[in-house]
C-alpha cells in the first residue's frame, strides 16, 4: 500500500493472550476484529491500516507466550517477522518495524517475548498495556527506566480508552532496531528483576484480593456452574425481552414498504417480485437482527469482563472425561457464533485424533445461523412467556452440547481412541468491559449479517419466490362454487359474503402453492419427512436450509404468503397461521414445531462447512461423516420428539 507514492511502513503487533493486543489493534486501524482470552482461538493473521498522520500497515498477528514453541501460532509469528507477508503470498519483506503488547499486570511475561524478538533485530516498541487498569491497582510501570533497560521506547497505553495511543504511533516512526538484552542465559531470572525494579506499588493493593474473592464462586465446581447457568439464562431472556419492540418496528418497516411498493405498481408480475420475492423474503429474515446483534453485545461484555475465561475454566473440567482436549473448548466456543472458524481454530489441538475429534462435532454447536430458526420456533411454542422462552433457548444450546460430546464419547471409543490433554487456561483480571468494543463487535456482527441478508438469502428468496409462483394455474372448482355463492348473496348478505370470497382466497392460495413448482419438489421428498410430521411445505423448508439455516424462516414465509387476511400482521403470526392442504390443521402444531426445533439443533445444513471440514481434516470422507452422522442424529431425534409428543 501506498500513500502519494511512498510506501507505507508494515508494523507487526506481537503479544501474549491476554494483553489487549487485538483490541490496540482495533483500536489504531478503527477495525472491529476480536479475539477470545484463550490460547489457541486464532491460528491467522489480521491486516489493517493506520491513517492520519502516521499512517503504517499494521499486522495483528496471533497470541503466542514465546517464539520457541513448537505451536502453530508461534510458526505464523515466526514466519511474519522473517517476512512472509499474509497479503502478498511469495513475497518476502521484513516488517519496518515490531510493537510488542506486555500487559501492565504481568510484566515479566511480555518482557521474555520482548527479548525474543529484539533477536529478529528490527526496529522495536513496547506498548505497555492495561495501564489504566494497573494504576487502578496500586501499580505504576516506570516505562522510562524500561526503555533504558531494553534500549527501544516503552510507551504507556490502555487499548481500551485509546490513552497513549498518539505517543505510541510517534514512538512507532522512530523506533530504533533492537538488540538482544546483555543479560545471564536465564531469560526468566532476568524478566522478573527487571520487572520488579520498573513496577512501584503506590497502594495497598485491594483489587486482587476481590479477584479472588469472586473466583472462590465463579470458578467453584458447584457454584460457578449455577452461575454460569443464570448468567446464560439471563441473557437469553434478555434477548427475548429486549429485542420485542425493535423486532416490531422492523417488521412494521417491512410491511409498509411492501404495501408502499404494491401501491405504486400496477398488479403484475413486478409487484409481485417485489412485494413477495425481494421484500418479503429478506424482511422474514432480517426481522432477527435486534437478537442477532444484543446477543453478541452482551457476550462482548461478558468476555471483555474476564468472566469467559472463567466459564472455559468451568466447562473444561466437562469436556475432559469424554475425551475432549482442554484446547478443544476454543474451537467450540467459536463455532457458537461460526463453526468455520471455530473448525480451524482446532489447528492448535497437538493431537491428530482430538483434533479431528472436535472438527467433526463443531457443528454441532448452535451457531447464529440457526438463531432465527431458533426464534421463530420457540416463539411459536412460547408466544406469551418470554420466561419459558429463555429456557427453551438456552436449552437449544446444552442439547447441541450434549450431542457433540457423546459423539465424542463414542467415536474416542471407538476409530478415535486416545487421551485427553489437560488444559493450561489463564485467568485475566476481571475489569470493567468497555461498551464502546461490545458495540462495535454487535455493529459488525449485524452488517455481517444484513451483507449475508442482502446477497446469499435475497438470492435464495428470489429463486424460492419463482418457484412458490409458478407456474400460474387455474382456480380450482372449490373456489369457483365460492365466489359464485358470493355473488348470489352479496346484496343480501354483505358479511356472508365476503367471508365466502376469503375462504375462496385462502383455497386458491393453497391450489397455488401446492400446484407450485416448489410444491412438487416439497411433494416429491415429503413422505421421507412425513415421520417426523412435516408436510410438503415443511419439507421444501427443510430442503433448502441445506443452503443456509437461517433461509427456513425466509422460506415459510413465501410458501405461506398470499392469504390476504394476514397482510400488515407479524411475521411470527403469519407463518403460525399456515395451514395444511386440508385447509384446517396448521403446519406448526406443537409436536412439529418441537420436532423441527430438535432436527435444527442436530442437523448439519450447512455446504460451506462442509468445505472446509473436508481441507482441515484430510478428506472428504470426513465430511460425508459428518453430514450422514449429523443429519441421521437430527432425524431419529426428531422422529422420537414427534412420535412422543403426538
Amino acid at each position: 500500500m501506498t500513500v502519494t507514492g511512498v510506501e507505507i511502513p508494515r508494523v507487526v503487533l506481537l503479544g501474549n493472550p491476554n494483553t489487549g493486543k487485538t483490541t490496540l489493534f482495533n483500536r489504531l486501524c478503527g477495525l472491529r476484529h476480536q479475539t477470545a482470552n484463550f490460547p489457541g482461538t486464532t491460528q491467522e493473521t489480521r491486516l489493517g491500516r493506520i491513517r492520519g498522520e502516521h499512517p503504517a500497515s499494521v499486522i495483528d498477528s496471533p497470541g503466542v507466550y514465546a517464539l520457541t514453541l513448537n505451536q502453530v501460532e508461534a510458526e505464523v509469528c515466526r514466519r511474519l517477522l522473517a517476512g512472509e507477508m499474509p497479503d502478498r503470498p511469495g513475497v518476502v519483506h521484513r516488517p519496518d518495524g515490531v510493537c510488542v503488547v506486555v500487559n501492565a499486570l504481568h510484566l515479566a511475561r511480555g518482557l521474555k517475548l520482548v527479548r525474543e524478538a529484539a533477536a529478529h533485530h528490527l526496529p522495536t516498541v513496547v506498548a505497555v498495556n492495561m495501564s489504566d487498569v494497573a494504576h487502578a491497582r496500586g501499580l505504576e510501570i516506570d516505562t522510562q527506566t524500561l526503555a533504558e533497560s531494553l534500549g527501544v521506547p516503552c510507551v504507556s497505553v490502555s487499548a481500551r480508552t485509546g490513552a497513549g495511543c498518539d505517543e505510541l504511533l510517534a514512538a512507532l516512526d522512530h523506533a530504533p532496531v533492537a538488540s538482544v538484552p546483555e543479560s545471564e542465559a536465564d531469560a526468566d531470572a532476568w524478566a522478573e528483576r527487571l520487572a520488579d525494579s520498573v513496577t512501584r506499588h503506590t497502594t495497598d493493593t485491594h483489587a486482587t484480593s476481590w479477584t479472588d474473592r469472586i473466583d472462590h464462586v465463579a470458578a467453584h465446581p458447584v457454584l460457578g456452574l449455577a452461575l454460569f447457568a443464570a448468567i446464560m439464562f439471563g441473557l437469553f431472556w434478555a434477548i427475548f425481552k429486549g429485542a420485542t419492540w425493535p423486532m416490531d418496528l422492523i417488521d412494521s418497516g417491512f410491511t409498509w414498504l411492501a404495501g408502499a411498493v404494491e401501491s405504486a405498481l400496477p398488479p403484475g408480475i413486478l409487484s409481485d417480485f417485489l412485494t413477495g420475492g425481494v421484500i418479503g423474503g429478506v424482511g422474514a429474515t432480517v426481522i432477527f437482527l435486534p437478537q442477532i446483534v444484543l446477543l453478541f453485545f452482551l457476550i462482548a461484555l461478558l468476555e471483555d469482563s474476564g468472566y469467559l475465561a472463567r466459564a472455559a475454566f468451568l466447562v473444561d473440567r466437562l469436556l475432559r472425561p469424554f475425551g475432549l482436549p482442554g484446547h478443544a473448548f476454543v474451537p467450540l466456543l467459536s463455532s457458537h457464533a461460526c463453526a468455520i472458524p471455530g473448525i480451524m481454530a482446532a489447528r492448535s489441538i497437538p493431537d491428530p485424533n482430538e483434533r479431528l475429534a472436535t472438527i467433526l462435532v463443531a457443528p454441532f454447536m448452535s451457531c447464529t445461523a440457526r438463531i432465527p430458526v431458533y426464534v421463530l420456533l420457540v416463539g411459536l411454542l412460547f408466544a406469551d412467556s418470554p420466561a419459558m422462552a429463555a429456557i427453551a433457548f438456552a436449552g437449544c444450546y446444552v442439547i447441541g452440547i450434549l450431542a457433540a460430546v457423546l459423539s465424542v464419547l463414542l467415536a474416542r471409543r471407538t476409530f478415535l481412541r486416545g487421551q485427553s490433554r489437560p488444559m493450561t487456561l489463564e485467568l485475566p483480571s476481571y475489569k470493567v468491559p468497555s461498551l464502546r468494543h461490545a458495540t462495535m463487535m454487535a455493529w459488525h456482527r449485524g452488517v455481517v449479517f444484513l451483507k449475508k441478508a442482502g446477497t446469499a438469502i435475497l438470492a435464495i428468496a428470489v429463486v424460492l419466490w419463482w418457484l412458490g409462483s409458478y407456474p400460474i394455474v387455474d382456480p380450482p372448482e372449490e373456489s369457483i362454487e365460492l365466489r359464485t355463492q358470493a355473488a348470489q348473496i352479496e346484496a343480501a348478505q354483505p358479511e356472508r359474503a365476503e367471508e365466502l370470497l376469503a375462504r375462496a382466497d385462502r383455497v386458491e392460495a393453497r391450489h397455488a402453492s401446492a400446484s407450485s413448482f416448489a410444491g412438487r419438489i416439497g411433494k416429491a421428498v415429503q413422505p421421507v419427512f412425513a415421520p417426523l410430521g412435516y408436510d410438503w411445505q415443511l419439507s421444501v423448508g427443510v430442503i433448502t436450509s441445506f443452503a443456509a439455516r437461517e433461509v427456513f424462516v425466509t422460506t415459510m414465509a413465501v410458501i405461506t404468503s398470499g392469504d390476504e387476511e394476514l397482510e400488515g400482521e407479524r411475521l411470527r403470526e403469519s407463518i403460525a397461521g399456515a395451514v395444511r392442504d386440508d385447509g384446517v390443521t396448521p403446519v406448526f402444531t406443537r409436536a412439529t414445531s418441537w420436532s423441527l426445533l430438535v432436527y435444527y439443533i442436530l442437523a448439519m445444513q450447512c455446504l460451506p462447512t462442509l468445505a472446509v471440514t473436508a481441507r482441515e481434516a484430510g478428506g472428504r470422507k470426513w465430511a460425508f461423516l459428518q453430514l450422514a452422522w449429523m443429519c441421521g442424529v437430527a432425524y431419529l431425534a426428531a422422529l422420537i420428539t414427534y412420535q412422543v409428543l403426538s
